[in-house]
């Protein structure tokens, strides 16, 4: 009784979608992706080669390259994606198909705010300064 659905993208599934070259994969594409994988597919193809060697040598991979589009080749990789501060991994999964790297690693940090300092606020004015 619990089955978990096969996920699909565009009803295809991941082993389908796993067969298809990066510019097959672009008719599937939403019409913005789609524009950008047919205009930098060879970038897209190259990048996919070099992954694929260094997960073979067991080797992490990082880049800064976010405007690459998620293609199913890359799906169950894990990428470690420039912030601009560091490298934050992101494994891919088969809901990523069609975003950017960069959406998954955010460049700017959640404000984590403190108390407020002595003088800030109308009450705090007549605290000790000890």
């Amino acid at each position: 009784m619990d089955k978990k659905k096969e996920f699909t993208y565009r009803g295809m599934t991941i082993d389908e979608l796993k067969k298809l070259e990066v510019r097959e994969f672009a008719k599937y594409a939403t019409s913005r992706e789609k524009r950008s994988i047919l205009r930098n597919f060879q970038k897209i193809e190259d990048f996919l080669n070099r992954a694929k060697i260094k997960v073979e040598k067991g080797k992490k991979l990082r880049t800064h390259q976010r405007e690459i589009i998620i293609v199913p080749g890359m799906v169950g990789m894990q990428i470690s994606v420039y912030s601009g501060n560091n490298f934050i991994p992101v494994l891919i999964t088969g809901e990523m198909l069609g975003h950017r790297l960069g959406e998954f690693a955010p460049t700017r940090a959640k404000i984590k705010h403190g108390s407020a300092g002595v003088g800030a606020t109308k009450g705090s004015k007549h605290k000790s300064k000890k």
